[in-house]
């Protein structure tokens, strides 16, 4: 079977390519590189790109984008597309208009994904994350299940193909799936998700509920200081998955790739560089035994990269739940 080929179907009756292409990178990467990394890697063989409103990159993808079907490489229905709603657009009037503006930037009609970056609002504004005089994030309280409202309505009138979340729990997911008069289930929960945080218990719920989980930093994290503290372990350097790759003639990150595939798992690989872009990639021709796959499952100890701590008082933030 060709790699291309290799979809899921989503509960709306879409397909997402189980492989995807990250494009966040810290602020000291210019954004040109984003667009480039992207065209090596639709030249590759990738089909779904992920990015975000967060990442200020949308241009030069979308640019990238167009580009590659200009050349002949590609036609629009072979990308699938993600963007994500910012924290500072919950608001469920705010919803559209981020939306609209995403696709302004990207130069496309439509986009494949629009997900929820996660549960918890910031103050509204042109700033990316308000801060106070003291440096503090400031927040907000916005019902998500409003939000979601904006979503459906955003896919009602074609400017995404499917909707969906990231960064909820299953309390939170339960909240959408049980709305009185909802009208589209989200597709799926995309959420951090490596063999040190694999998530079994929320990947066991969401298959339950027919939603998809997509993972990111799965190779690990970008370790952005902004984001991730310093003294965070090197996933690719773990000695049992070095082990693991070791016997398969594979590089670590090849082996974290193919375990989440193997679950069932959607998958991001970041890189910008083009010998690991081409490296990532390489996931389909070869399969981890039940034995790996026990041994990688072994690893888990629930760290996670991504913590959110500023956030860690507000009603939703997500990471208080086991799951």
């Amino acid at each position: 079977m060709d790699p291309k080929c290799w979809r899921v179907e989503l509960n709306d009756g879409h397909y997402i390519p189980v492989l995807g292409f990250g494009t966040y990178a810290p602020d000291e990467v210019p954004k040109s590189k984003a667009g480039e990394a992207t065209k090596v890697a639709i030249d590759v063989g990738f089909r779904h790109i992920d990015s975000a409103h967060l990442y200020q990159n949308e241009e030069e993808i979308g640019r990238a984008i167009r580009e590659k079907m200009a050349d002949g490489t590609v036609k629009r229905e072979d990308i699938f597309y993600t963007t994500k709603l910012w924290l500072t657009c919950l608001r469920p009037e705010l919803v559209r208009p981020a939306l609209e503006r995403s696709l302004k930037k990207l130069g496309l009609d439509y986009v494949d994904l629009f997900i929820i970056h996660g549960p918890i609002a910031m103050k509204p504004g042109e700033e990316l994350v308000p801060k106070d005089g003291s440096g503090k994030i400031i927040l907000d309280t916005v019902d998500f299940c409003d939000t979601w409202e904006a979503l459906e309505k955003c896919k009602d009138a074609g400017l995404t193909k499917s909707i969906g979340v990231s960064n909820f729990n299953h309390k939170q997911l339960e909240m959408i799936l049980n709305k009185p008069g909802l009208k589209h289930k989200p597709v799926c929960n995309q959420v951090e998700c490596h063999p040190y945080l694999n998530q079994s218990k929320l990947l066991e719920f969401c298959k339950s509920k027919d939603i998809v989980v997509v993972a990111y930093s799965a190779l690990g994290s970008h370790r952005d200081p902004k984001w991730v503290e310093r003294d965070s372990p090197y996933l690719l350097e773990d000695p049992i998955l070095n082990a693991i790759a070791k016997k398969h003639n594979r590089s670590p990150g090849q082996v974290a790739l193919r375990y989440q595939l193997q679950r069932g798992v959607v998958v991001l690989a970041k890189s910008f560089n083009e010998k690991r872009i081409k490296e990532n990639f390489q996931v389909f021709d070869f399969e981890l035994t039940a034995e790996d796959m026990k041994t990688i499952d072994g690893l888990n100890r629930n760290f996670r990269y991504a913590k959110i701590l500023f956030a860690v008082d507000h009603p939703h933030y997500p990471f208080s739940e086991e799951y």
